[in-house]
């Protein structure tokens, strides 16, 4: 791999948002790792359309996966904000990287490390926290998303074990060579209201792999996020203990929300680091680049252009800021967490719009980071609750019952 100069720093912590130390040395560590590592591979990787299973296992090495999981489940014992800030960085030179961090650990560990058994967690903890094993977490259905109530996967109780059939589709980081687990959520009873409609009783299950009947389809033809692992799944009578139920029976939509709220403040992370990439990128480019014998960034347009990339990049970090500071203390942040998700969703996309316009037709060939940020940045506005939804849980923090 060919190291790539550095792009020059503008990201600078906002005044009143000094880092601790160990943050701020985490911070410059996964940042040289994404220049110097990442950034080199992520043309190759994304072109062949594969995890680089090196660059996973060096990220697992500099305790990446077990940043927030507390030493006696072997991790670092670090806190959420610790996680975000790395994903925040890898984000800047690749976002297939960064997801495949964010949503193993968001989504694959947390739902363990809040609801999950003594037993569970020191089964499954450990492995995940090392890096060498990845976990995803089995919700979304062809008429079930954000509609949770519209699951149809199912698990019956028979003979001691939950028997599990259905379909899961989008699913990150289920189909990799080292997934070792999914979590699934499946309808496991039904009830009558007293209006004499049905509700449905969710509950999460752990599924380890390989198990019988267990299918990854064929990866999905994605626009972007190449290097991510993203499958369908099929259930055909697939057998688990019945200890195996994440939580209570009957908490599954419960805890898979308490989980997206969680998980969205790191996709907001995610978010500000690609805002960010496309913004260094720009910057450097409009530096070097020349016509009629100056610079391009020396052009009014293009200077104002990356002062509105920049002041994207800065809104989207206050955001998610914001809303870890109150995750991490205990405070009500589900609303908070929306906006910085769509803050930053939006600043990304925006970002990677503009970058690549700066570049002109160098922005629209591949090998160029901005060509693959404006391919990537797309899913940032669905992939955990799409912009719509967002809006509307903030809406219902004002008042407003809107659909």
């Amino acid at each position: 791999m060919t190291l790539m100069t550095p792009p020059e720093r503008t990201d600078a912590v906002p005044p009143g948002f000094e880092l601790p130390e160990f943050h701020a040395r985490l911070q410059d560590e996964v940042r040289a790792f994404a220049d110097e590592v990442v950034a080199p591979a992520a043309y190759e990787y994304d072109t062949k359309r594969e995890l680089p299973y090196d660059i996973i296992a060096a990220m697992g090495e500099m305790g990446l996966f077990g940043l927030p999981v507390p030493e006696e489940y072997g991790g670092r014992g670090r806190d959420y904000l610790a996680l975000c800030l790395a994903v925040e960085q890898l984000a800047r030179a690749d976002q297939s990287i960064a997801v495949t961090l964010e949503a193993g650990v968001g989504l694959g560990m947390m739902p363990i490390l809040r609801v999950g058994t003594e037993e569970q967690k020191r089964e499954w903890l450990p492995l995940l926290a090392s890096g060498r094993a990845l976990a995803g977490f089995g919700l979304t259905e062809a008429q079930a998303g954000s509609d949770a109530g519209g699951t149809q996967t199912t698990a019956r109780l028979e003979d001691g074990e939950w028997v599990i059939n259905g379909r899961k589709q989008f699913i990150t980081n289920s189909g990799t060579r080292i997934t070792r687990l999914v979590t699934v959520t499946a309808v496991t009873g039904e009830s009558v209201r007293p209006d004499g409609s049905v509700k449905k009783e969710l509950t999460a299950i752990l599924v380890p792999l390989p198990a019988k009947g267990f299918v990854q389809e064929a990866p999905y033809d994605k626009v972007g996020w190449h290097t991510s692992d993203t499958h369908p799944l099929t259930l055909t009578d697939v057998r688990v203990p019945a200890s195996n139920i994440l939580g209570a029976r009957g908490r599954g939509f419960a805890n898979f929300i308490a989980t997206l709220d969680e998980g969205r403040v790191a996709f907001a992370a995610l978010c500000t680091g690609a805002a960010q990439g496309c913004l260094e990128e720009a910057v450097r480019y409009a530096k070097e680049r020349t016509v009629f014998g100056r610079p391009i960034g020396d052009n009014q347009w293009i200077a104002f252009k990356l002062a509105r990339m920049q002041a994207r990049v800065h809104t989207a970090r206050l955001a998610y800021y914001d809303a870890v500071h109150k995750l991490m203390n205990g405070k009500p942040f589900k609303s908070e967490a929306s906006m910085a998700k769509l803050v930053g969703s939006e600043a990304a996309m925006d970002n990677a719009r503009d970058a690549a316009q700066i570049f002109g037709g160098y922005g629209y060939l591949n090998e160029n980071a901005v060509a693959r940020h404006y391919r990537d940045s797309k899913i940032l506005e669905v992939g955990e609750g799409t912009s719509e939804v967002q809006l509307g849980i903030i809406a219902r923090g004002l008042g407003f019952d809107a659909l």
